[in-house]
């Protein structure tokens, strides 16, 4: 008896783990093409889109980039499955848009930015996603040689 109670307790605590790391917010600003702003107790919370790194602002296709993730979720409720904090404590998170789509996956389709490979590099959605988009060219693949954020911020730094 005492062994059924402990789990089911267990099972329940749990669950309240999984259901509070999926929450739907309003977005209320995008501030670049991987960064957007939801409405959270009142305050705007910034979410850093997960797996995802678009064209600094000031880099070729930012400000693109930035119109793409506005016309796809600004405005919009959305569901946020988070995965922790970044060293600027802005939530980390993949985002899903009132219909279901992934709008991290869904920028990276459009090639309005890359798969990034250094904070997620088993996920082979994003790596698909992004060969795809340079094989046809879309967004920002269309010049023969984008410079990826990190290079460009590397370069901006030096």
């Amino acid at each position: 008896m005492t062994n059924l109670l402990v789990a089911s307790l267990l099972v329940t605590f749990f669950s309240s783990l999984v259901s509070a790391s999926e929450i739907t917010w309003s977005v209320v600003s995008v501030i670049d093409g991987d960064t957007i702003e939801v409405l959270h107790n009142n305050k705007a919370e910034r979410i850093r889109l997960s797996g995802i790194d678009c064209p600094e602002k000031g880099q070729a296709y930012g400000k693109r980039a930035k119109q793409a993730a506005s016309d796809l979720a600004f405005g919009k409720d959305v569901t946020v499955q988070t995965h922790g904090h970044d060293k600027y404590t802005r939530t980390i998170g993949e985002v899903l848009l009132p219909d279901g789509m992934n709008l991290n996956q869904e920028l990276v389709k459009q090639g309005w930015c890359w798969w990034y490979r250094k904070y997620a590099p088993g996920d082979t959605v994003l790596e698909k996603l992004e060969a795809e988009a340079r094989e046809v060219k879309a967004g920002l693949w269309k010049d023969p040689n984008p410079i990826p954020p990190w290079v460009f911020r590397k370069l901006r730094r030096s």
